[in-house]
């Protein structure tokens, strides 16, 4: 009986606390660090504007997305390079969220697997006609993810 109430007050501990690791892990609120716009709206703000698009694929639970998130989009050097020069769009690449991609509306998973997408993060450099321009599995730093885009943004513009 002991080793029953025992095993049952383990389980529940983990419960909880696997719980509460999964709530920590997910994305934080980034208003007010980046302005992400929706999918369907991020290309006709490209070609309004000139821009590229910048599509931040991640998963919710995924750490090193949460680090982009909190140390390399607020970095200022970043945050200037996205505001001059790129359309943010944020997705969940393992989310049934529909969007429409090349006229079709598909899940939001879907377009991760046709995008190449193997592991979060996952960033995508297109342009507003949707010709990918380049892709970066894994976590960047600040200075690798603003080099980055700095290479596509001159390359842009000439």
């Amino acid at each position: 009986m002991t080793r029953k109430l025992a095993l049952g007050a383990l389980l529940s501990f983990l419960l909880i606390a696997g719980w509460f690791a999964i709530q920590e892990a997910a994305p934080t609120n980034t208003e007010g660090l980046t302005d992400w716009v929706s999918f369907e709206e991020a290309f006709e703000l490209a070609q309004q504007d000139n821009k590229l698009l910048l599509l931040d694929i991640y998963e919710v639970g995924c750490k090193f997305c949460r680090e982009m998130e909190e140390t390399v989009y607020p970095s200022p050097a970043v945050k200037a390079i996205i505001e001059q020069s790129y359309v943010p769009v944020r997705i969940d690449g393992n989310s049934d969220n529909p969007l429409v991609w090349k006229g079709e509306t598909i899940p939001s998973s879907q377009f991760a697997q046709e995008m190449g997408v193997s592991a979060y993060p996952y960033t995508v450099i297109m342009t507003p006609e949707g010709q990918i321009l380049d892709r970066k599995r894994g976590f960047l730093s600040a200075l690798e993810f603003s080099q980055l885009l700095r290479q596509y943004r001159l390359s842009q513009s000439s």
